[in-house]
């Protein structure tokens, strides 16, 4: 290797000598967050997001709880400009949102920008950005230390005269490549832009200090933030902020040790999207936190609904190892680890009910899962049974993003392994309608069977109800009567009256947005006498969905072989018979909101 082409980076770059108080330091508390995802991580797509795209990451990060999100380099495309003042026209941002607009030191975009920013009635940074490294100076911008400075507070004097009556707007510096810059220039310029900006506590300025291409170890970053810190004038007017990017792949590490440093906000993207090799990653950045026991004032409660999002928005996976988002993160697959996960889970157990307690409250201490999966919306057994299917958990959210299907997270596995089985076969990728088709042949259409739903009939009489069952079973009819107000609940005893017994654990209604007509789809999680299940049935209304997939899971659970239509046979059946008025429309009829067993 011809590593004698470079030189490392305290021959690049004067590090400061600092005190060093940040290695006796701990994170107690969570930095103020900042995704750039809309911003920075939009110019690194190969494909930058589309305003449907956009909008749908925008509100994901509003629904995690962000308080401030960079949207957009308003004077570089017209989406960005279009998606800025969709804000400043609609209500889709939380008033308590501060929103964070990108532009150079120019005085063309930086009027661009305020223009893009009129009417917000949010809270409102306008970034400014110029590069002040020396390679960036001269090969780039032809400045020396002295024009370059008169370049930057030329800027900002645009900025305050632009947009400095505007009360609901504060400023933003960054001294873009503040890693490879002289730390006296550095200083000297972010003091000038403080002072031109009239910085105070009641409106501070955030100086944001990227490390734009990362050159050194992690502790070299800290020194230069700390020397930041303990030495800008107006510290209390000021919020230190970092902007770590990854090409040494230590971007965590400086973002972390940039805190203990003194920075109190990191402006990263989720899942650490951005150029070359990323973006600081500020979901493990979160997570490490809590995983810590220091809330990240983030909500990651499903990391598998952000995940699909991220990957939908930014058309890139994220990778089955990535650090709590990846599908392989809680598996374990040699049989030690597995011997002592099984062992902590039994005492975890064990210690939750001699203490009285929730097992979601106790302690957590469980050998080789660094934080309870649940904590993430995820458990232990599910995931490993997804990652015996190599990864395939974008399998639902393509059901989802096509036909509007979503798959709760048991029945995401259960699906994994039809498809699986599938791929196997054929050796080749599949696409959303054969997604579609795999499903309905699995769920909707498990063959011929014995029961058919002839009718569901409810009554009642003062304070009694009554549901009237009419079946086919084998091709005789068969009728019962069952004191209850749920259908659902009727239907199933009326089953186990004629020795098809399933017990239904639960019942998920979804639409289904594949055809003209909208319909409902109810999955049903049942046990019969191979184990628990999965079976589906669609109709208009909701209730009745959920009676066609109880028929389809009996007959799914006590296939024979007879020759009697399938529950959503019989629907159709019963729905074109001359009598009146149909099973379809009866079953409708009987079916009630508040029935207790369905959700």
């Amino acid at each position: 290797m011809p590593s004698h082409r470079y030189t490392d980076a305290y021959a690049r770059v004067d590090v400061p000598l600092a005190q060093r108080e940040w290695p006796s330091r701990r994170l107690t508390a969570a930095p103020l967050w900042v995704p750039v995802d809309l911003r920075d991580g939009n110019q690194a797509l190969a494909e930058p997001m589309d305003p449907e795209r956009k909008h749908r990451f925008f509100e994901l990060m509003v629904s995690m709880g962000y308080k401030e999100i960079e949207v957009g380099y308003p004077s570089a495309s017209q989406t960005d400009y279009d998606f800025v003042r969709l804000i400043a026209d609609t209500a889709i941002a939380p008033e308590d949102l501060t929103i964070v607009v990108f532009t150079p030191a120019r005085r063309d975009l930086i009027e661009r920008t305020v223009e893009s920013i009129q009417g917000i009635a949010n809270p409102v940074v306008i970034h400014m950005y110029t590069a002040t490294a020396p390679s960036w100076r001269t090969l780039v911008l032809g400045h020396d230390r002295a024009s370059l400075k008169q370049l930057i507070l030329a800027g900002a004097r645009d900025v305050l005269r632009l947009a400095g009556d505007m009360p609901n707007v504060r400023f933003q510096f960054s001294p873009e490549v503040f890693n490879f810059t002289e730390p006296d220039y550095v200083l000297d310029v972010c003091d000038a832009v403080t002072e031109l900006w009239a910085a105070t506590p009641q409106r501070p300025v955030i100086l944001n200090l990227p490390a734009t291409v990362e050159i050194a170890t992690p502790n070299v970053y800290a020194d230069q933030i700390e020397y930041m810190h303990l030495n800008l004038a107006r510290r209390d007017s000021v919020i230190l902020s970092v902007h770590p990017h990854n090409d040494r792949g230590t971007g965590i590490a400086c973002a972390e040790l940039a805190v203990l440093a003194g920075a109190q906000r990191v402006e990263g993207c989720i899942f650490g999207n951005g150029e070359r090799t990323g973006n600081v990653d500020i979901a493990t950045l979160a997570l490490n936190l809590h995983a810590q026991g220091v809330d990240p004032m983030i909500d990651f409660s499903d990391i598998d609904k952000i995940r699909r999002t991220v990957e939908h928005c930014n058309r890139i996976e994220v990778h089955p190892r990535h650090p709590y988002a990846g599908d392989l993160v809680h598996t374990a697959f040699s049989g030690t680890h597995q011997d002592a996960i099984k062992k902590g889970f039994a005492e975890h157990r064990a210690r939750a009910a001699a203490e009285g307690r929730s097992e979601s409250e106790i302690a957590w201490r469980v050998p080789y899962l660094p934080i309870d999966p649940a904590d993430i919306g995820r458990s232990y057994d599910a995931v490993i049974r997804v990652n015996s299917q190599s990864g395939k958990g974008g399998i639902a959210y393509l059901l989802e993003t096509e036909y509007g299907i979503e798959l709760p997270r048991r029945l995401q596995i259960d699906f994994a392994r039809q498809v699986q089985r599938h791929t196997d076969t054929t050796g080749a990728e599949v696409t959303a309608a054969e997604l579609w088709r795999i499903f309905e042949e699995a769920y909707l259409a498990p063959g011929h069977g014995r029961v058919e739903l002839i009718g569901v009939t409810a009554s009642e009489t003062g304070d009694d109800c009554r549901v009237d069952v009419d079946l086919g079973i084998d091709g005789r009819p068969r009728s019962s009567a069952h004191e209850t107000a749920a259908p659902a609940e009727a239907l199933v005893a009326a089953l186990a009256q004629h020795g098809i017994g399933i017990e239904v654990l639960d019942v998920v209604h979804t639409a289904l947005a594949s055809t003209d007509v909208s319909e409902a789809l109810a999955l049903v999680e049942y046990r019969g006498p191979s184990g628990v299940a999965w079976a589906a049935g669609r109709d208009r209304a909701p209730q009745a969905a959920a009676l066609v997939a109880i028929i389809n899971a009996a007959n799914a659970a006590n296939a024979t072989g007879a020759s009697s239509a399938s529950g959503a046979d019989a629907m159709d059946q019963a729905a074109g018979s001359s009598s009146s008025p149909s099973t379809a429309a009866r079953v409708r009829a009987a079916s009630r909101e508040d029935t207790p067993s369905l959700r």
